[in-house]
């Protein structure tokens, strides 16, 4: 399992691109859509709160090294999990710190936070006014009036709940206690039904077709491998299993088409979406790094990976072109994990 897991500043670029000389950049708004840049999460290091957010401009290379601490003159917090854009907020996921900030995009200033939640993982927009939100901890998803900022009631999911997916009115949860991936009615918020995928899910995504992708880890006490298991939510049903013979996929990612998925596995791996068969080689070989989350640019494919190093000091992105050329790479906070590009 994972380690549980400005805008005004000064920040002293650590970037070492290619034929370029360092940027020292005093003022660094990630604009008002964000796409001119690539927000990072960076973990932090457990019960240290030093997590935070970074961000990487497209431009010149700059790279702002903490958000919201310069913004908000406080830490963010106790490992950052994971953030999600909606309704024009980022809904910035603090694990170990039990609470959701809620910050807008661009100066990045606090606009409220969601507390009551006991061990917080990822955010899911389901209307304008409500959210889901999976739980390591606590056996629920808690689900969130985004009007008040709280918790309006819990629904019940024994196990580890991470990343969610929407199609046809449900919400799907993975969980990684489990051997099934949960799906609830979002009309009602009950849990309707339950999907045998295998053990271990942890992250999902939905391809061109409405397909739903699933990374499953797999159990190593019981010889289960890991597996990409594809379901069509208009009946629920599995339409395909694609095995491992070693190894557990995890993080899956598509490209800004969503006909191609993109998943880790000690490297980075791609596949088409209508593919029968898994890649039998990676787009990026990740030897000698500490490969910990990456995400692919929809621009133009470009692929950044994050290199948490020896999860103690500041870690590393690099940044790969389509074909898996290494560009450059970076200087960002603790543990490096996850990219969003808006």
């Amino acid at each position: 399992m994972k380690k549980l897991l400005f805008l005004l500043f000064t920040v002293s670029l650590t970037s070492c691109l290619k034929d370029k000389p360092p940027v020292v950049q005093t003022t660094l708004l990630p604009g008002s859509s964000g796409s001119e840049g690539v927000f990072i999460v960076n973990e932090g290091t457990f019960n240290f709160g030093n997590a935070g957010i970074s961000y990487y401009r497209f431009s010149d290379g700059a790279v702002s090294e903490d958000l919201f601490k310069t913004a908000n003159n406080r830490k963010l917090g106790d490992v950052c999990q994971s953030m999600t854009r909606h309704n024009g907020k980022l809904y910035v996921v603090v694990n170990n710190s039990q609470k959701i900030e809620v910050v807008d995009p661009v100066s990045f200033v606090s606009q409220g936070q969601i507390k009551g939640l006991l061990s917080p993982r990822y955010f899911l927009g389901v209307s304008i006014n409500k959210a889901y939100v999976s739980d390591f901890k606590s056996g629920k998803v808690s689900v969130v009036d985004l009007i008040t900022n709280t918790v309006s009631k819990t629904i019940s999911c024994p196990g580890w709940t991470e990343e969610m997916a929407l199609a046809y009115g449900k919400a799907y949860i993975t969980n990684y206690y489990s051997n099934y991936l949960y799906v609830i009615d979002t009309r009602t918020d009950l849990l309707t039904d339950s999907i045998n995928v295998g053990y271990g899910g942890t992250s999902i995504v939905q391809d061109k077709f409405g397909k739903l992708w699933v990374a499953v880890s797999g159990n190593s006490d019981a010889g289960e491998n890991g597996k990409l298991v594809v379901i069509d939510p208009s009946d629920d049903k599995v339409e395909q299993s694609l095995p491992f013979a070693s190894g557990r996929p995890s993080n899956l990612f598509l490209n800004a088409g969503s006909d191609t998925l993109y998943y880790l596995d000690k490297h980075v791996w791609k596949m088409p979406v209508s593919s029968v068969s898994l890649p039998t080689s990676p787009v990026v070989n990740t030897n000698g790094k500490t490969a910990y989350g990456f995400g692919v640019n929809p621009a133009n494919g470009e692929i950044y990976v994050a290199d948490a190093l020896d999860y103690v000091q500041r870690g590393l992105v690099y940044r790969y072109s389509p074909a898996g050329n290494l560009i450059s790479s970076f200087k960002v906070g603790y543990i490096p994990s996850r990219f969003y590009f808006y």
